[in-house]
């Protein structure tokens, strides 16, 4: 059978990796009927990001967007990305959390289970697997392609062989970063069709510009299934623009059989969608080779940008860049995916903005490479890991191994919240955020983050002038705003020219004026409580922008050098802040949920 099928990721991977998995569920509703009468293999419908997204920033109940998704697309399977034991979260999940969530998910109107381990550490991937299998559904097994000196063809094969063997009704290769290239693709699939029986699927971005070439070369050598998005969603970081595949492939014995007319109705229907969300759009939506030597895959390099800016350190984005491979190659060459894209990206960022290399560590980074994700594909940097973990013991086994039964724990932890078994997986996905979300549906106060509208004449008036002529002192400066730190905080940095010459000037906020108009228009609001500087060496500040998880000491405690004080998140990754010096702390100027930001003194320790 030469027909190519395609699984189609407009509701999932496509406005992940363009507009941060911002689409709201109002806006997918809509089109369904008609993506429903397209005849995809499959939608791809949900996944980590989808889900952290629903209950992060939507204020959506993300098992009731699947039921929705289900009754709305009742001849088309729906598909989601699982990753192994961590399930949707960036932790490994006891095995009866992993199976509880995959019988729910399948209950709820799941049909393809495309189920990955970030390390292609297949001990991660048994439980799902065999619990998909167990609910009936189909369990596709997923090799992440990278490129390192111990990934080779013989070992993506040898994989997928292991995973037709455990079960699995499909293979995927998961190209997330736009790896690989058109050569490597034809001859990993000939080797791969040629080794199993199952079907081969391939998922590749279009990042580096080479995902058409790809599609087309493994689909010569017996690929009969590939992900694209519909192109309004399509190209960048996202995938082959479906329409443009379907019409490479017509007329010829690949023919897709759908049809291409009707795609074009659903793909300006989601043209018009996207402006809705313009505030969310990625500066990296072009082709962009570098992902060919730096490997970082779009979804990554949107994060990293966010964390340079809100730094005010965009201009280091080369360093970081560059770092990347070394932590990488330190960390034994992990595939860049989630979690592990995290793990290495945010690291990198830290070596980079530090300027001493694993001086601050996540919490992140000393569970790898203690082993706590799986067995790295190379071994890990011995003296880095020695510095990670001390005397503590290596972890050998499967991870999950190692963990307890977590569910009745669970239910009991969040009993007075949950109305369903759903929701005490929405806790046991995300515990700080789940908890909140239910908080707030309880209290009635569930409220999504605000969109901006479009740009207009009508929105002119409020605009802030860019590009002016300042007259001080009875003479003339032309002036020019060529950029800004992030808006949030108290002292903003802005670029300026001014007579052509750069400048960089600070700007501290003291009062502001609500520019509302009308009756509110300027209206003084004071800002109190703003932290101290830190400027001596006993105020404990941060180096990333992100919101405290814990404070583990308080005023009158006394502590060591090197001690962690404080635990901050930022991208989703952990960070020990650890005391700089011995002594009393005589100040604490934080607690749990308190965005901060680097330069502030967080806590204040008195020498002992």
């Amino acid at each position: 059978m030469s027909k190519v099928h395609i699984t189609d990721t407009v509701l999932r991977d496509a406005h992940q990796s363009l507009i941060a998995t911002r689409m709201r569920t109002e806006d997918m509703l809509p089109i369904c009927s008609k993506l429903d009468a397209i005849g995809f293999w499959s939608l791809e419908v949900w996944g980590g990001a989808t889900f952290d997204a629903c209950v992060r920033f939507l204020k959506e109940d993300p098992w009731e967007r699947l039921r929705l998704l289900r009754d709305a697309l009742p001849n088309t399977r729906l598909q989601m990305l699982l990753r192994g034991q961590n399930l949707l979260g960036y932790r490994h999940y006891s095995d009866d959390v992993v199976e509880h969530f995959v019988q729910r998910a399948a209950d709820n109107g799941m049909d393809v289970f495309r189920i990955f381990d970030a390390l292609n550490d297949l001990r991660n991937l048994t439980v799902s697997i065999e619990a998909v299998k167990k609910a009936g559904k189909h369990a596709q097994g997923t090799i992440c392609y990278t490129v390192s000196p111990v990934h080779t063809i013989d070992s993506f094969v040898a994989q997928a062989r292991e995973l037709e063997s455990m079960g699995c009704d499909s293979i995927a290769i998961k190209d997330m970063a736009s790896l690989l290239t058109p050569m490597v693709a034809a001859d990993i699939v000939e080797a791969m069709v040629d080794a199993v029986e199952v079907p081969i699927h391939l998922h590749s971005h279009a990042t580096s510009g080479l995902a058409e070439m790809c599609h087309l070369k493994a689909i010569e050598k017996g690929c009969r299934h590939i992900d694209t998005a519909i192109s309004s969603l399509g190209g960048g970081t996202s995938h082959s623009p479906t329409e443009s595949m379907v019409a490479a492939l017509r007329g010829t014995e690949y023919d897709t059989g759908l049809d291409l007319e009707a795609l074009q109705e659903i793909g300006m229907y989601f043209y018009t969608v996207r402006k809705k969300y313009h505030q969310f759009e990625s500066d990296y939506t072009g082709v962009d080779t570098r992902v060919q030597v730096n490997q970082v895959p779009g979804g990554m390099m949107s994060n990293l940008a966010n964390q340079l800016k809100e730094q005010n350190a965009l201009n280091r984005m080369n360093e970081v860049l560059a770092e990347i491979p070394r932590v990488r190659a330190d960390l034994g060459y992990p595939p860049l995916v989630t979690p592990t894209s995290q793990i290495v990206g945010t690291q990198a960022v830290l070596n980079v903005l530090t300027g001493k290399r694993y001086q601050n560590m996540t919490n992140e980074v000393k569970r790898y490479l203690q082993g706590g994700y799986g067995k790295s594909p190379a071994p890990v940097d011995a003296i880095l890991q020695q510095q990670a973990i001390g005397r503590e013991d290596v972890i050998d086994c499967r991870p999950a191994d190692l963990l307890n039964p977590e569910m009745e724990r669970l239910r009991s932890e969040i009993s007075e919240l949950a109305k369903s078994e759903e929701d005490v997986l929405t806790y046991a996905m995300f515990p700080e955020i789940g908890r909140q979300f239910l908080e707030q549906r309880a209290a009635g106060t569930l409220k999504p983050e605000p969109l901006e509208p479009p740009t207009s004449k009508e929105s002119a008036s409020e605009a802030a002038p860019t590009e002016f002529n300042l007259v001080l002192h009875g003479e003339s400066f032309h002036v020019k705003v060529t950029g800004t730190g992030h808006k949030e905080q108290a002292e903003r940095h802005f670029y300026l020219t001014v007579d052509g010459v750069p400048e960089e000037v600070v700007v501290q906020t003291l009062d502001q004026l609500v520019l509302t108009g009308g009756a509110q228009g300027a209206v003084q609001a004071t800002i109190g409580g703003k932290r101290p500087k830190a400027t001596k060496e006993g105020q404990v500040s941060t180096s990333m922008p992100g919101n405290i998880v814990a404070v583990l000491v308080k005023e009158g405690d006394l502590v060591t050098a090197g001690q962690p004080v404080l635990v901050t998140e930022a991208m989703k990754m952990e960070t020990e802040v650890q005391a700089p010096i011995a002594g009393k702390v005589t100040g604490v100027y934080v607690a749990k949920g308190d965005s901060v930001t680097p330069g502030e003194a967080l806590l204040e320790i008195e020498a002992a």
